[in-house]
């Protein structure tokens, strides 16, 4: 079945950016210039009377227009509880999103900020306090339109596309599935009485900036209703005595906002293990767009996928990680997993 806007979405160029964006109401000076994105396309603008914004094309038929609308109310809610994050820029009649041949579009403030390489013992509680605040707005109302963090959305349906459409070589699929399947029965165990409300979802270093105010969260695109402990593992280190010591200064400022359970740790491991199953399957999903064979050139080969069920069975069966496993996500020469392994995207 044919997507309405792929092929426009596909061939997306500087003077279709900039006409959407003067439709919207903002005369351009002609800079434009392409962000580096990958679930969609982002592109930095000029404006004629001075300035930038940033203008957000959606990947068409991932989101609908009711879930790209939360994904902004959301943000709203936190900006009016003065927590920072951006938030769209409101169009003529306080819309935030336009379309233009078959695809959304949004427009953001041009935020200036630096990447945040590494969290030090003082950020780590500021950082603790702030995710703690957005989580208090995020518990205050129920999604309606946004996924659910759960096995059927995270688990399950990724693993069946993955099989129905063949993209594991036989000599694998047991073993696979077989991981698979103890991951589910995992998370199905310790999940039962896990509390559950809107997160960020994608919250790991890359989407987290310093400005001149301080710490910023950015990139909602992902949020969903899920467990606060998903907020925790991409952005936090696990795994020995000093990455305990600065969960626990995360937590000493997240404990001064907001309730906490340890036992909830309990979930990282089945969390990641979803995380695999699924980021494999979105890169299945979009293998025909250009540019994600460019960006995965391992993926789809027997060693990327017996990469991948050696660390699903290491997950599963809490085996030990040898010192030659690499993620599935980057197949870097990295002997360890960091949490950039589980980005979505390069925004």
């Amino acid at each position: 079945m044919e997507i309405p806007g792929k092929e426009f979405y596909n061939r997306l160029d500087i003077d279709s950016v900039l006409t959407a964006v003067e439709d919207a109401g903002f005369p351009v000076s002609g800079h434009c210039l392409a962000l580096n994105s990958l679930e969609n396309r982002v592109y930095d603008v000029g404006l004629e009377e001075g300035g930038r914004l940033v203008v957000k094309f959606y990947r068409p038929a991932r989101w609908t227009l009711h879930q790209i609308l939360e994904e902004h109310s959301f943000l709203k809610e936190l900006e009016e509880a003065e927590i920072p994050v951006i938030a769209p820029l409101p169009l003529e009649n306080g819309v935030t999103v336009r379309e233009t041949k078959g695809i959304y579009y949004t427009l953001w403030p041009l935020q200036k900020g630096r990447l945040v390489e590494e969290l030090t013992e003082e950020n780590l509680p500021i950082l603790g306090r702030l995710l703690a605040r957005i989580h208090n707005i995020g518990s205050s109302k129920p999604s309606q339109h946004r996924l659910n963090l759960d096995l059927k959305n995270f688990g399950e349906e990724p693993l069946r596309f993955l099989q129905e459409k063949a993209f594991l070589p036989k000599f694998l699929q047991a073993r696979h599935e077989a991981a698979c399947k103890q991951i589910f029965n995992r998370y199905t165990e310790v999940s039962k009485s896990i509390p559950l409300h809107r997160i960020h979802g994608d919250c790991h270093k890359g989407n987290l900036i310093h400005t001149k105010d301080g710490f910023c969260f950015i990139d909602f695109d992902d949020f969903v209703t899920g467990p606060a402990v998903q907020d925790f593992w991409m952005l936090l280190p696990f795994g020995d005595s000093r990455s305990d010591y600065e969960r626990e200064l995360f937590l000493s400022g997240y404990k001064e906002f907001r309730e906490f359970s340890d036992t909830w740790f309990d979930l990282v491991e089945p969390l990641r293990g979803l995380r695999y199953i699924h980021y494999s399957a979105w890169i299945a999903k979009r293998w025909e767009d250009p540019s994600f064979p460019n960006a995965f050139p391992h993926f789809g080969t027997d060693e990327y996928w017996e990469k991948e069920t050696t660390d699903l069975e290491r997950l599963a069966f809490q085996l030990p990680q040898s010192t030659e496993e690499r993620s599935p996500a980057s197949r870097s020469e990295e002997s360890e997993l960091t949490n950039k392994d589980f980005f979505w995207d390069l925004e």
